[in-house]
């Protein structure tokens, strides 16, 4: 009698810092999919957003852990900060597959945006066989229509079928959602915090007791 796989959310992104926004989209994931976990992976070195302003991985790793610890489903992983150097989602990928083995069905979120630009990821089509593919709208941009909703370097790799979706060889799909619009941006709360503004009810207050106490986005003065 076979058992049902462990599905697991996840959700990579420097967290420069972790906000409400991140929390709330995962949370309605992992509720629509009936997710077991979600895993929250802060990037070592991103390596397709500049180094401005990118606080330590070890200040972000902390601020993740700080931000999930009250949510049984959310756990914070270290995987990407102990392999240090570039951040590659398919290395990722490929290391938790082989840590949680075949009783584990993997769900990569990632934003529209970072979609629309998958092609120009690192070994991007091998992502597609490692884990389905949860693709969400971020204020203020909406999912696109079906026809509409690939980039030209995905389609080769996916067929549409009306009542399953976007199927790729492998068996995993493209799963498009849209979560609650919070217009909460990392780095709006950076600008705020660089000119001394509050960022109450943008991040959890543990969060925001950190940044304070490490003086994190601050100018120096």
């Amino acid at each position: 009698m076979s058992t049902a796989r462990r599905r697991v959310g996840v959700f990579g992104g420097t967290f420069n810092p972790i906000h409400l926004g991140h929390l709330r989209s995962a949370e309605e994931l992992a509720e629509d999919l009936d997710l077991d976990e979600v895993l929250f992976i802060p990037s070592a070195r991103p390596p397709h957003k500049p180094a401005t302003q990118l606080a330590p991985a070890r200040h972000r790793l902390a601020m993740v852990r700080l931000a999930v610890a009250r949510n049984p489903r959310f756990r914070a992983s270290a995987i990407e900060v102990e392999r240090g150097g570039r951040s590659f989602s398919v290395d990722t990928l490929r290391s938790l597959q082989r840590r949680l083995g075949p009783d584990a069905a993997l769900y990569f979120f990632l934003g529209l945006d970072a979609f629309r630009d998958l092609g120009t990821w690192r070994s991007f089509a091998e992502i597609f066989g490692l884990a389905d593919l949860v693709v969400t709208s971020r204020p203020p941009e909406v999912l696109p229509p079906v026809v509409e909703a690939l980039p030209v370097a995905v389609q080769p790799h996916f067929c549409y079928r009306p009542r399953r979706g976007w199927i790729h060889r492998s068996g995993h799909k493209i799963l498009f959602r849209s979560v609650t619009p919070l217009d909460i941006s990392a780095s709006d709360i950076r600008a705020r915090l660089s000119r001394g503004r509050s960022i109450r009810y943008l991040v959890p207050p543990a969060v925001e007791t950190y940044l304070d106490r490490h003086r994190l986005y601050r100018k120096r003065g």
